[in-house]
């Protein structure tokens, strides 16, 4: 785990324990103003210990949680408010409600389900501040209380939305990338076909005078018609599933050269090197324009997250099973963080690409302090190419 992300973790733990502090000494003023006030009041301090399980249980039992703390706490209001007795509103009830509601807003589907529960949590609110009338005090109470299921409701809603927004961005960028594919599985079998076509016209010209040639061109056809229909199923499977990358079929690795070289042109200096047992041949055109792809991706990031690089490192090497790029930045200001803030789709469509090949995607800091982004590839399952540096 790199130290940003053992930051956040350890951020979000210490924010839940600071959580679960402050409803425990809630509770314990409840507990105080129960022991003051006696009789049904002592109900108030349960209602508060079950909204704090429901707020630790909440990841697993978001809305059972939250039922359960609404019907007991409405009865709980309808009990003091039928005996008459003088009574005061949990504070630790009324925060696990309110903290509750929140999330109820943000993760709770289809939205209408956390609407109609927001609204049950203010009827509850309503009846908690009114029914627990001490001193004539039901009208301030019921006052603060909405106030409170206002804020809420408002924070709750702007998250459902920040959390709606990013997905539909993600859909976009996905749908874009599968448009892309869309294109380059054109280019692909078009690729495929022709050459297939050449040497059907070949086997034909040459099978008057050199019936021996027949078979090897045969031959070159079936393994030239098996790979179209690999490359195929690898693209469509992505399409089926849910910065212009190239539509080439035909990239080449002084394609990935040139690439790095208009980039150094108008920035830092890169540094790309190709290991041994890799060339044109090595790869099949689906990995190599996927390859391309995530050069240029990372590139990009480089210049728009981290202006600041000293220089880029690059490289593309067989590893065993597979062949894997790795691209790494050093000496920036690159903050990880920028793509929580609402960038960072980039990786998603990469992400798409790699995966769809059998692949995988890693982007993060390294312990030199550098930005990386690897892609890996599996190449044992294509046939007649090496599968590791020993292949």
């Amino acid at each position: 785990m790199g130290d940003t992300q053992r930051f956040v973790y350890w951020i979000r733990r210490l924010s839940e324990i600071a959580m679960i502090g402050w409803l425990a000494m809630m509770l314990a003023v409840d507990l105080a103003i129960a022991v003051g006030i006696g009789g049904p009041q002592f109900l108030v301090p349960v209602c508060g210990v079950v909204g704090t399980a429901a707020v630790i249980l909440r990841r697993r039992y978001r809305v059972q949680g939250f039922a359960v703390l609404l019907a007991l706490s409405f009865c709980t209001s309808l009990l003091i408010s039928a005996l008459q007795y003088p009574g005061v509103p949990g504070t630790a009830e009324t925060g696990a409600l309110l903290l509750l509601t929140i999330g109820v807003l943000r993760h709770v589907t289809p939205i209408r389900r956390a609407a109609l529960l927001t609204v049950v949590a203010m009827v509850v609110l309503m009846a908690e501040g009114s029914g627990r009338d001490a001193g004539n005090s039901g009208l301030a109470f019921s006052f603060i209380l909405f106030f409170g299921w206002a804020m809420a409701t408002a924070v709750g809603a702007y998250l459902r939305f920040q959390q709606e927004r990013r997905t539909e961005a993600v859909h976009s960028v996905r749908r874009a990338e599968r448009l892309e594919l869309a294109r380059e599985l054109h280019d692909l079998v078009a690729h495929h076909i022709t050459g297939i076509v050449v040497q059907a016209q070949a086997a034909k010209t040459v099978a008057e005078l050199k019936p021996e040639a027949v078979v090897p061109a045969l031959d070159a056809i079936a393994n030239a018609g098996a790979d179209a229909l690999t490359s195929m199923r690898r693209l469509v499977s992505v399409l089926r599933a849910e910065d212009e990358a190239t539509r080439t079929p035909g990239t080449s690795l002084a394609d990935l050269r040139v690439l790095t070289e208009r980039f150094a042109a108008n920035g830092p200096n890169v540094a790309f090197e190709i290991g041994q047992g890799i060339s044109d041949g090595t790869l099949p055109p689906e990995v190599m324009t996927t390859l391309h792809r995530v050069l240029q991706e990372s590139l990009t990031n480089v210049r728009r997250h981290a202006p600041g690089t000293g220089w880029v490192e690059a490289d593309l090497r067989l590893h065993t099973g597979g062949v894997r790029l790795r691209v790494r930045n050093y000496g920036s200001a690159h903050d990880p963080r920028i793509s929580r803030l609402g960038g960072g789709f980039g990786l998603v469509g990469m992400a798409e690409r790699v995966e769809a090949l059998g692949g995988r995607l890693l982007a993060g800091p390294t312990p030199e302090g550098a930005w990386e982004v690897v892609a890996e590839f599996p190449l044992s399952g294509w046939r007649g190419r090496p599968a590791g540096p020993g292949g």
